[in-house]
């Protein structure tokens, strides 16, 4: 397994607000589909986690912005796990201009349960294939440098 190389994309012009920059409020939507492109690559995508009875709540999001989307520019979200407990993951996202430079730093918290009790799910024990997938890309997350 390797690092997934990040999701591409370029910001649609119903995005912008009236200064002509993103509108702060997509960038948790790119967090998703970012986060959604990592399951893929994972070979968990949700409708396979969903499937087995699990669901992946959101806790919590945050975003810091330290340079200005345009619609003209493309972007690339590095996603990474910052944490993971086979309880909880959470995601670390880098978003950078097509320059390289760094835009935007987020996190989004999640937890797994049960879709039928509502209850906390332990992947170690109950889904072991799902959890190693997890574990091991936390692992490879770690070697990561965080840019900030």
């Amino acid at each position: 397994m390797s690092l997934y190389p990040g999701y591409t994309r370029k910001p649609h012009y119903y995005e912008t607000d009236q200064m002509a920059i993103i509108h702060h409020a997509n960038y948790i939507r790119w967090f998703e589909e970012a986060r959604v492109e990592l399951l893929d690559y994972l070979d968990l995508p949700y409708h396979t986690i969903e499937a087995v009875g699990l669901i992946v709540p959101v806790l919590g999001v945050s975003a810091q912005y330290k340079q200005m989307i345009r619609y003209e520019d493309e972007i690339l979200i590095k996603v990474l796990v910052d944490q993971y407990t086979g309880t909880r993951l959470d995601f670390r996202y880098e978003v950078y201009k097509s320059d390289g430079k760094l835009a935007t730093v987020g996190t989004s918290q999640h937890c797994f349960m049960s879709k039928e009790t509502n209850r906390l799910v332990h992947l170690k024990r109950q889904f072991p294939e799902i959890h190693q997938r997890f574990a091991a890309y936390a692992a490879l997350s770690e070697t990561s440098p965080t840019q900030d």
